[in-house]
C-alpha cells in the first residue's frame, strides 16, 4: 500500500512539473489555486498536497503562507546539496570552490557574450550599477547583488547545466563572504564587473573569458593574502 501511494505521489509531483512546463511557469510565477489545480492533475486535493511538499524539499515550489504555491526562485537548487555543512575547514573549502568557479565561469562568460539577450544585457548593466552604488554606500548588502550578478551570466550563457552549476557553487561560497569584503577586492570587483559586462555587450566571447578568467583569479589571490593574514594575527 506503501509503495502505491508513494508512486502516486511521484506520478503526481511529475504532472505538476509537466503543468509548469507545458503553461511556460517561470521563476516567481503563482500556481493555480490548490481546488483547480487538482483537478489540472487529476488527483485529490490530498495526494496533491504531499506532491507540493515533495516538490517544495527539492526547492521546485515554495509556499507562500496565505498567498499561494510559486515556482521556487532558485528552481531544483536545494540549500546545501553538496553537504558543504559539515566541513569544517571553511576557509579551504572556499578556496576549492574557487577552483572550480575558474573552471567553469570563464566559458561561461563566454557563451553568454554570444547567446545573451539584448534584454539580459540590460539587466546586467542594471545589476552592476547597483552592486556600484552599494560598494559606494559602505553596503554590504552588495554580496547578494554579486551572487545575483554571476547567475545571470551563467542563465545567459543558454547551458542550462551550466547555470546551475553555478548557482549551487555561488550560494555555497555565499555562506562564507565574510572572508573576502575587504576594500581591495570591492575595487576590483568594480572594475571587473565592468569589463565582464562591456565584452559580453561587445559580443566579444574571447575577450569575456580572459576577463572573468581574471576576475576569479584576482579574487582568489586576494582570499588567500586575506588567509595569510589572519594567520599572521593568531
Amino acid at each position: 500500500m506503501e509503495g502505491t501511494a508513494k508512486s502516486l505521489i511521484e506520478q503526481t509531483s511529475e504532472s505538476i512539473l509537466n503543468y509548469i512546463i507545458t503553461n511556460n511557469l517561470t521563476t516567481g510565477d503563482k500556481l493555480p489555486n490548490e481546488y483547480k489545480l487538482a483537478e489540472e492533475v487529476n488527483v485529490g486535493r490530498s495526494t496533491l498536497r504531499e506532491a507540493v511538499r515533495a516538490l517544495v524539499s527539492r526547492n521546485i515550489l515554495e509556499v507562500r503562507q496565505g498567498s499561494g504555491t510559486y515556482v521556487s526562485e532558485n528552481t531544483g537548487i536545494v540549500d546545501d546539496p553538496l553537504g558543504f555543512s559539515f566541513v569544517k575547514d571553511t576557509l579551504k573549502l572556499t578556496e576549492d570552490l574557487f577552483e572550480i568557479r575558474y573552471l567553469l565561469e570563464p566559458r561561461v562568460a563566454a557563451l553568454a557574450a554570444t547567446n545573451a539577450t539584448d534584454e539580459q544585457i540590460e539587466e546586467l548593466d542594471k545589476i552592476r550599477l547597483e552592486i556600484e552604488e552599494r560598494i559606494g554606500a559602505f553596503s554590504d548588502e552588495h554580496i547578494e547583488k554579486d551572487i545575483e550578478f554571476h547567475k545571470l551570466v551563467s542563465e545567459m550563457s543558454g547551458n542550462v547545466a551550466m547555470s546551475n552549476l553555478v548557482s549551487i557553487i555561488n550560494q555555497s561560497i555565499s555562506r562564507y563572504y565574510d572572508y573576502y569584503t575587504s576594500n581591495r577586492i570591492k575595487d576590483e570587483t568594480i572594475v571587473s564587473h565592468r569589463e565582464i559586462m562591456d565584452a559580453i555587450k561587445s559580443r566579444d566571447p574571447i575577450l569575456a573569458e580572459d576577463v572573468m578568467r581574471i576576475h576569479i583569479v584576482t579574487n582568489r589571490r586576494s582570499l588567500s593574502q586575506n588567509k595569510k593574514n589572519n594567520l599572521k594575527k593568531e
